[in-house]
């Protein structure tokens, strides 16, 4: 599929629609109403909303070997591909398959939502094989404001080995990336494959004649309570240099930041806190 056109910086998804940015207590309220009516039958599986009013430190989401990789350290697998399109959107209206959307947000440990997060997806079409010529059912997208994220995709296919599951790298402005892999209840092969983990299990309900899921994701990101989060739209600070937010780069760009010399991996729009050093996912030295 070719890139479509979209702007990288974070807006909130309730702002575009012409309604109020969610709040803190907008959170804690959704929290409520998603503990009280699970999403799929037999009871929902927790979000990490549910527990905004603990007073404890979330636990990180786990990373998620796909077993397919020739050395450990390589765990996105063969079929990961860098420079994947910015957007929302893996599908168009003739895209066959079973309509998914998957939603949620992306907090710290002190359950804060963390904008500006990194998101990168790929999967499987609906018959269980990749794109490795193109880049149909991969694209990479930007938390917004709120911490929010939404996907529009299919049901992924499934092929021999593996449950049905979609890949997604995470990284936060100034933190390391999170490689992991969301999966879906009530899959016969989820008490076969060995890679599966049912903490990243997402809430999956029907919906017409497709299907929602929800997950929120926790990035091991130090958080102060008291603090507001960092709005990725505020003027960059510290070393300068050719890199400046709200640029449109492409992969193979070169810039200098700090007296240091990098290249671009992947197609986006320079957001503050997404300085080279920060995001070895966009930029590499050299």
């Amino acid at each position: 599929m070719p890139a479509t056109p979209e702007s990288s910086a974070p807006e909130p998804a309730a702002e575009a629609a012409g309604g109020p940015a969610i709040s803190r207590k907008s959170l804690l309220k959704a929290a409520l109403v998603a503990t009280a009516v699970p999403l799929f039958a037999g009871g929902g599986v927790a979000l990490a909303r549910d527990s905004a009013n603990t007073g404890r430190p979330l636990a990180p989401t786990p990373d998620c070997d796909d077993g397919d990789e020739p050395t450990h350290d390589q765990i996105e697998g063969p079929y990961f591909k860098p420079n994947s399109p910015l957007r929302t959107s893996l599908v168009t209206a003739s895209t066959p398959g079973v309509p998914l959307t998957v939603s949620g947000y992306v907090f710290g440990r002190e359950c804060r939502p963390v904008p500006g997060v990194l998101l990168d997806f790929w999967q499987a079409d609906t018959n269980g094989a990749y794109d490795m010529s193109g880049y149909a059912f991969r694209g990479h997208q930007f938390t917004d404001r709120n911490g929010a994220f939404t996907l529009t995709t299919i049901v992924p296919g499934l092929y021999p080995g593996r449950t049905r599951h979609i890949h997604v790298k995470a990284q936060a402005p100034g933190s390391g990336i999170l490689t992991t892999q969301l999966y879906f209840p009530g899959e016969p092969r989820n008490n076969t494959d060995m890679l599966y983990d049912a903490a990243l299990l997402m809430n999956v309900r029907a919906v017409g004649s497709g299907k929602e899921g929800t997950f929120d994701f926790v990035l091991d990101v130090a958080q102060d309570p008291t603090d507001p989060p960092t709005d990725p739209t505020d003027p960059p600070t510290g070393p300068g240099g050719t890199w400046a937010a709200g640029t449109a780069y492409t992969a193979g760009d070169r810039v200098t930041y700090g007296g240091v010399a990098y290249r671009c991996l992947q197609a986006h729009t320079a957001l503050t806190g997404w300085e080279p050093p920060n995001v070895p996912a966009l930029w590499e030295r050299g």
